[in-house]
């Protein structure tokens, strides 16, 4: 079996990407925090938000060139896909119970969307957290999803 203490679960490339353009559009956020179920990846407590960057391997992303199950071990791998996903559904309802809004973004959404690029991808972001729009996720393998808000969202890149 893989000792599961060599993997990364925060700070991953994917994640640090996404959050160091996420402060450059001029958001504040806290990382992981402790007081939520789950420790979601970046926490925006002035919007009531949080965003989860999911690796497509470990949630078992459906559909994703990324995700598979390994040959070797695979009864051991499909169990933890499933207990992962099942944790996930657990930290979703608490959130939401809470009044949290939650964004998922999938890690192909990040490296390799067929769809949008990643400019794109954080301008949706920023829409999102701004908008007050209801949870959602987003993967590299669909369009971005439609906000359903009636304004126009605009971001401004502040430059000091």
């Amino acid at each position: 079996m893989p000792n599961m203490r060599l993997f990364k679960s925060t700070n991953t490339k994917v994640e640090v990407f996404l959050r160091k353009n996420l402060f450059y559009k001029g958001f504040r956020y806290r990382l992981h925090d402790k007081r939520l179920k789950g420790r979601p990846d970046i926490v925006f407590p002035k919007y009531k938000a949080v965003i989860f960057v999911h690796g497509c391997f470990w949630h078992a992303h459906e559909g994703c060139s990324i995700s598979h199950i390994p040959l070797k071990h695979s009864r051991y791998w499909v169990d933890k896909f499933k207990r992962n996903r099942e944790r996930d559904h657990q930290v979703y309802q608490w959130l939401t119970n809470y009044k949290w809004r939650i964004l998922v973004v999938w890690e192909c959404a990040i490296r390799k969307s067929e769809f949008f690029n990643f400019d794109e991808l954080i301008d949706f972001v920023s829409c999102w957290l701004k908008s007050g729009a209801g949870s959602c996720e987003v993967s590299g393998n669909d369009e971005l999803p439609n906000l359903n808000i009636d304004i126009k969202c605009k971001v401004e890149v502040v430059r000091y």
